[in-house]
């Protein structure tokens, strides 16, 4: 297979300096120079009539994450509003919450279960 791994996540924005750095201090990613862990990305098309992200967005960006309480705690004492749903959360798919990027962005955040 020719493909190994994504190579970026490009979406358009109204102010794309401001929000790139709204990514790198919120959740450390964005610009040229991040290198991401080695583990499993999904790729995986949802029905047009889904409601697992709002329906005025085309994507959901999913960030694969370690230590999520933690990072919850920090996004929380920042401002920023998370949604969790236990019945997200599964022993075979790991833990899971949602947060918007300033422009309304839907972002989910994945703990992978431990190996």
């Amino acid at each position: 297979m020719p493909v190994t791994g994504i190579g970026g996540f490009f979406f358009r924005s109204d102010d794309p300096k401001a929000l790139s750095a709204w990514y790198q201090k919120h959740l450390g990613v964005g610009g040229y120079d991040w290198q991401q862990s080695a583990g499993p990305t999904i790729v995986a098309p949802f029905a047009r009539t889904t409601d697992y992200f709002p329906a005025a967005k085309a994507y959901m960006l999913n960030l694969r994450v370690t230590g999520l309480d933690a990072l919850l705690v920090q996004l929380s004492d920042a401002g920023i509003a998370i949604v969790k749903d236990p019945a997200w959360d599964t022993p075979e798919t790991g833990r899971f919450a949602r947060i918007h990027d300033p422009e309304g962005n839907p972002i989910e955040l994945w703990e992978p279960p431990a190996e």
